[in-house]
């Protein structure tokens, strides 16, 4: 039997179906996604839970006329397929490939582009606001919202703005029970005891002036139609609560929703994730920071870990698990999850308020208003950051030096190596004067025995790494064992200084002044942002000592990398290992 899905280029083909022929196209597009992300990787469990719904949207509503918004992106797997995209859908989250998010620059279809959660229904309502303005009373504006994603200080806001206003908006509450773990706090439990019908007697949608139906299954294609059909017809504000399962379709991906939300590569036919053989591999930096807490609070029991809903992901889930009343999942919330701490902090806790770097910079005004103006000691660990590979733009953790970097009070540090974690992380659980910021990157790190005796770093110092004669290189993070690695590979490496600096803020200003009185060139080498960042303090110093020797900065440079692997990210910001190593043995013959 020929398949439905060959024929479907667009929407427009999708509406050419029968009602009938809409489940046959569901197990269709299923098969389709488990087929490219078995062997291309990427997000699995989300977007197979709203392969009906998909096909219902779009088969009712006329996109892209009328605005359908997928919050957050991980959803939009089936949409992208419909919508043009099936044919180069194997190139997703590849270089020069498809976006695994939503992106307005590459089709028609994405009406907004949606990497970090809880934003639809703020964009929706704005359009929904523009076409009302513009006398547009007949387009329909949907968004698509998983119930972690409502939980979001910024959703909430939202719709407490769209149910006082008469404009023409449809959100569909995905609920699944769970984002990348499982959702927490108190709207889950009210969404629970709704779909149990023991809620109470007043419906919170309701209660915010929203038209609420549900909650209806949201694999019966049918019944999804149906109801999507008669809401056209209904004027105002409203919300459909459906009901998923997260993975539906794949038997592996129903049963362990957490592994194959991003399962990497499996078997299509059985679902089993394919081990990775080889040698033994160094920690991931998350799972150093999982272990290091949990090893710490253990004998300090004024420390305490926050999480805004990623306790898997930042490894936070170590310390939940053994210590229960002292590790807390706070949801999609992360300026709560500062403030928090803050609170904590006031009280004598020693709070690690573990964050994704680009998930700090929806918290910037909690770091400063409430932790680095009242210089209290909350420790933020960054994880994520630098350039994260093919979850592209929004995810690349490249800002924080910069914009944590001007904030009073703050101490940054990022660690070259899993121990330099692990001191740092010692280091401040005794309780510093203020705030610190310890960064480090997505993967592993480089040492297999790396559990150290622990140890205090003195704040604000650096290390040399290595002593050299005309040109001195300096590293911050991670990045420093490339530059160690491509400086042995050099002509004359023994011409080449290599110093670890640590501390972003303050400076080692001591170990900068030898330096630059010992060395004709210098180099920073960083994986964030060249604009305010490391390099840029570096500058600073040396306006401020009034040294004029050549300074040159390799950094991500003033334009938002796309996406692909890390090391091709890495070539995308000028900051690989072949670009520094030439431009290093060029300075070097020019010297001789």
């Amino acid at each position: 039997m020929e398949r439905l899905l060959t024929h479907i280029e667009s929407p427009e083909d999708l509406k050419k179906l029968s009602l009938d022929e809409l489940p046959k196209l569901a197990q269709e597009l299923r098969e389709f996604i488990i087929d490219i992300v078995s062997t291309k990787e990427g997000h699995l469990g989300a977007s197979l839970g709203v392969v009906e719904l998909t096909i219902a949207l779009h088969y009712v509503f006329n996109t892209p006329t009328d605005k359908l918004i997928w919050d957050v992106g991980h959803q939009a797997y089936g949409h992208k397929i419909l919508t043009g995209r099936k044919e180069i859908f194997e190139t997703n989250r590849q270089l020069d490939g498809i976006s695994g998010f939503p992106k307005r620059s590459e089709s028609e279809y994405d009406d907004f582009g949606t990497g970090h959660s809880s934003t639809a229904i703020s964009a929706i309502l704005g359009m929904a606001m523009a076409s009302k303005l513009k006398g547009n009373l007949s387009k329909q504006h949907i968004a698509v919202v998983g119930d972690a994603s409502m939980a979001s200080g910024m959703a909430f806001e939202g719709l407490n703005h769209l149910g006082v206003t008469n404009v023409n908006a449809l959100i569909v509450l995905n609920d699944n029970a769970i984002g990348i773990d499982p959702s927490v706090g108190a709207l889950k439990k009210y969404l629970t005891n709704v779909k149990l019908g023991t809620a109470k007697d007043e419906n919170i949608f309701e209660c915010l002036n929203l038209n609420y139906s549900g909650p209806i299954d949201g694999h019966d294609i049918k019944a999804l139609v149906a109801e999507l059909e008669r809401l056209k017809g209904v004027d105002g504000p409203k919300l459909l609560h459906i009901i998923t399962t997260k993975g539906k379709g794949l038997k592996q991906a129903e049963e362990d929703q957490v592994v194959y939300h991003a399962p990497g590569k499996f078997d299509k036919t059985t679902g089993e994730r394919l081990k990775k053989t080889g040698q033994v591999q160094p920690p991931k930096y998350q799972d150093v920071f999982g272990h290091t807490i949990v090893e710490l609070a253990k004998k300090n029991e004024k420390i305490v870990g926050i999480t805004p809903a990623m306790p898997s992901g930042s490894s936070l889930k170590f310390m939940m698990d053994q210590m229960p009343d002292r590790a807390f999942d706070v949801g999609i919330a992360e300026q709560h999850a500062v403030t928090l701490a803050a609170g904590m902090a006031t009280q004598g806790l020693v709070p690690f308020c573990n964050i994704y770097s680009t998930f700090l910079q929806r918290a910037y005004d909690q770091v400063v208003h409430d932790v680095a103006l009242q210089q209290l000691p909350v420790v933020f660990c960054l994880d994520r950051a630098g350039l994260v590979g093919q979850d592209g733009p929004t995810h690349h953790g490249v800002f924080d030096m910069a914009f944590l970097r001007c904030i009073p009070n703050l101490i940054i540090f990022a660690p070259m190596n899993e121990m330099e974690l692990r001191n740092i992380m010692y280091t401040a659980q005794w309780g510093l004067d203020g705030p610190i910021a310890i960064r480090y990157p997505r993967g592993r790190g480089v040492t297999i025995d790396w559990r150290n005796d622990v140890e205090s770093i003195k704040i604000g110092t650096s290390r040399c790494l290595k002593e050299g004669s005309e040109i001195a290189v300096l590293t911050i993070g991670h990045i420093g064992n490339d530059v160690e690695k491509l400086i042995k590979q050099l002509d004359a490496p023994e011409k080449v200084g290599h110093y670890d600096m640590r501390f972003v803020k303050p400076l080692d200003k001591n170990a900068l002044r030898a330096i630059f009185s010992q060395y004709k060139h210098i180099i920073t080498v960083e994986d964030g942002t060249k604009t305010g960042g490391f390099g840029s303090a570096v500058l600073e110093f040396a306006n401020e000592e009034g040294i004029s020797k050549p300074i040159e900065i390799f950094g991500v440079p003033d334009k938002f990398v796309e996406h692909g692997t890390i090391p091709e990210t890495h070539k995308l910001a000028g900051i690989d290992f072949d670009t520094i190593h030439s431009y290093i043995q060029s300075t070097l013959n020019q010297c001789e």
